[in-house]
């Protein structure tokens, strides 16, 4: 599966109802790490709606993060998710829930499916998942 086809998943799995957005990243990269795809959906599930429906750090970037975590096991995690929550910023406008849902001329700064999308690509692109050929 290439990188863009996994950010579309985690945008499907979103907009299914079955997954929040921490769900949805974790989920569409669950390849890796050794934990399966419900695993992960169960550690996830608290920090949908900005970290456990308080409005802070948005849930798909959380998301990207402990897997980021799971898959260099704690060895430079934290440069990582550094370099993850700047682009994430850079890309979406905000790393808080409430700020990338703040309407501004009729829309959010950045809907959820961009959200999620961002954070799969981002993760991606940092760890070197190459975004054209098959992971």
């Amino acid at each position: 599966m290439t990188l863009i086809e996994r950010a579309e998943k985690a945008v499907e799995l979103k907009n299914s109802g079955m997954y929040n957005c921490a769900q949805a990243v974790t989920a569409a990269l669950s390849d890796q790490t050794e934990l399966t795809e419900d695993q992960l959906k169960q550690i996830s599930a608290g920090f949908c709606a900005g970290m456990g429906n308080l409005e802070a750090t948005c849930g798909a970037l959380i998301g990207a993060g402990m897997v980021a975590g799971l898959k260099t096991e704690g060895k430079g995690t934290l440069g990582i998710t550094r370099q993850i929550q700047e682009e994430f910023a850079r890309r979406c406008g905000a790393i808080k829930c409430k700020d990338l849902k703040m309407v501004t001329d009729g829309r959010p700064l950045c809907p959820c499916e961009d959200c999620v999308r961002n954070a799969v690509m981002i993760y991606g692109e940092i760890i070197k998942l190459c975004a054209r050929n098959q992971i």
